[in-house]
């Protein structure tokens, strides 16, 4: 029992098993030796908080059971549920957001809707869908435009600005396609930052092909309302950041430190974003190098 002493201080210990040091000492006497599962809980609940600070406080039961299985533990849901409890751990709950975001009033032309009936990419950089949504700062509303890769759910570019216009959304798709390759198809609503001139011209030059949501349905792009979703729930909430420098540093934060490269995704099989594209890539180099050698 005493070797799992190491992996933590004897502060931490008593502070999870709620005894004074004097009572900790007498509790791993030899002639008061704790149950395994005795042990095993306290260890737990270090690994169940280590973890659910490490996600912002966020991750709630499913997270945390992958994240703990990707540790080596086994531990089932109601035993989960009941060191959850005992450490005053709980995950953040989505609320339902809706701003509108989208002007749909305008007179230029619809792309058709590629993605009903569409199995879904089978790879990185097949697929994006882009979209937008509102941050309260105390100098106003600042507005996040993104563009994720529909394969891995990471987001591959994006930007803010105080106006809701073309340039914002041009300037997050500049910056996916400055560190990606063009994807086949481009997924977004029938807002007029989507559909004008500048940005339609921007995706032709690329050789992709726009795609829309239908009328009056913003869960075609259900991909991207559930990434704004989650960033309201765990970032943005109710906060109100001092100035858009702040915004944009915070959120800085959340997307490339924690969403794209630690985020457990339950859609991901327990990978973050980065993980999956790892993994993918490492898979397919494996099976390239296995049909070279098999022509040889």
């Amino acid at each position: 029992m005493k070797e799992h002493m190491t992996k933590y201080s004897v502060k931490a210990m008593c502070e999870v098993l709620e005894v004074s040091r004097s009572g900790f000492y007498k509790w791993v006497d030899k002639t008061k030796d704790p149950s395994q599962k005795e042990w095993e809980d306290a260890m737990l609940k270090m690994d169940i908080r280590q973890i659910h600070e490490e996600s912002k406080q966020t991750y709630g039961r499913p997270r945390l059971h992958l994240a703990l299985e990707a540790k080596g533990w086994q531990c089932g849901k109601h035993r989960l549920v009941r060191l959850m409890k005992e450490s005053g751990i709980k995950g953040l709950q989505r609320r339902r957001y809706r701003v509108k975001t989208t002007d749909s009033n305008h007179p230029y032309a619809i792309a058709p809707n590629l993605l009903e009936g569409h199995p879904g990419p089978s790879r990185p950089d097949e697929i994006w869908v882009a979209d937008i949504t509102y941050v309260r700062t105390e100098e106003g509303w600042s507005y996040l435009a993104a563009v994720l890769d529909m394969f891995s759910r990471k987001i591959v570019g994006w930007a803010m600005s105080e106006r809701i216009d073309h340039e914002l959304t041009m300037s997050a798709l500049k910056r996916a396609l400055r560190n990606r390759k063009a994807p086949y198809i481009h997924h977004s609503d029938r807002g007029s930052q989507y559909a004008c001139h500048e940005y339609r011209d921007l995706l032709r030059d690329y050789g992709i092909r726009a795609s829309m949501s239908r009328k009056g349905n913003p869960y075609d792009n259900a991909t991207m309302e559930s990434f704004f979703g989650t960033i309201k729930t765990e970032e943005i909430k109710d906060r109100l950041y001092p100035s858009h420098q702040a915004a944009r540093a915070e959120l800085f934060a959340y997307i490339e430190a924690f969403y794209n490269t630690k985020r457990i995704h339950t859609s991901l099989a327990g990978l973050s974003p980065c993980q999956l594209e790892i993994k993918w890539n490492k898979e397919r180099n494996g099976k390239e190098e296995s049909q070279a050698v098999a022509v040889a």
